[in-house]
């Protein structure tokens, strides 16, 4: 089935948040620090233009690119996402008024921290409340080579079952980049699907060979990583998680 065959508007955005990024898991740590690393190792410098694809109820990519943008595009498809980044983000009084005494990311927040680079940003969520601004769209629709630096995690393999529509997701993806632009983008490994509250969603079954092939020659340089399952996985029917960083091709 694609994409367009699913009732992505009721998708619990917030039973997702507590299953998947309520507590730090190892897996997630581990694409932190690597992609926090890539990231500090370019020259970057701190105006770039950001975006975030399929963004739904995980603020860590987005805060994976602050220390290099002044302003995060949040593009994501289904409306109970949309509601949930509005009122993690914008709900707490005044736009980018609040302290991050508390706050759920601060855990992935720290092990970025590790890197002297974020240590500039000493108050992230009021930061990315200010930059960041949430796009109720797909991705097939994104606009075409307006965007610096780009992450995409799990979301070209969890929103559909079929491959030649995962593929196209890769494209759109790195169409929206600018030639050179630092990417990172992560993905489930072999998954069957995955349930939220109950209600199954769809997946594409994907390893290194095939992520390799649907990126090609999108990207001008590229590493790609297996990050193996921890002691205590997220659910059944995955193998682990596969991390793709590097710069698109131009």
């Amino acid at each position: 089935m694609q994409n367009s065959q699913w009732p992505w508007d009721d998708f619990d955005a917030t039973r997702y948040w507590e299953r998947n990024y309520l507590h730090l898991i190892d897996e997630d740590r581990q694409i932190i620090d690597q992609v926090s690393r890539f990231f500090a190792s370019i020259d970057l410098g701190p105006n770039l233009r950001a975006v975030d694809v399929g963004t739904g109820a995980n603020l860590y990519p987005a805060l994976l690119m602050l220390p290099f943008c002044r302003d995060v595009t949040l593009w994501e498809y289904s409306q109970s996402g949309v509601l949930w980044l509005k009122e993690h983000l914008f709900s707490h009084g005044e736009r980018g008024s609040g302290t991050d005494q508390g706050w759920p990311w601060d855990p992935f927040w720290s092990v970025m921290r590790e890197s002297p680079v974020y240590r500039r940003e000493p108050q992230a969520r009021a930061t990315l409340s200010r930059r960041a601004e949430v796009v109720h769209d797909s991705l097939f629709q994104l606009s075409r080579a307006v965007w610096d630096i780009g992450t995409m995690f799990f979301v070209a393999e969890s929103m559909t079952t079929d491959l030649d529509e995962f593929n196209r997701a890769l494209g759109c993806f790195f169409t929206a980049l600018r030639p050179g632009a630092p990417f990172a983008m992560a993905f489930m490994e072999h998954s069957t699907g995955y349930d939220v509250d109950g209600v199954p969603w769809p997946a594409v079954n994907i390893g290194q060979d095939e992520l390799a092939r649907g990126i090609g020659s999108a990207a001008g340089s590229l590493t790609i990583s297996r990050i193996e399952v921890g002691s205590d996985p997220l659910r059944d029917g995955y193998t682990g998680m596969l991390l793709a960083y590097g710069r698109s091709a131009g």
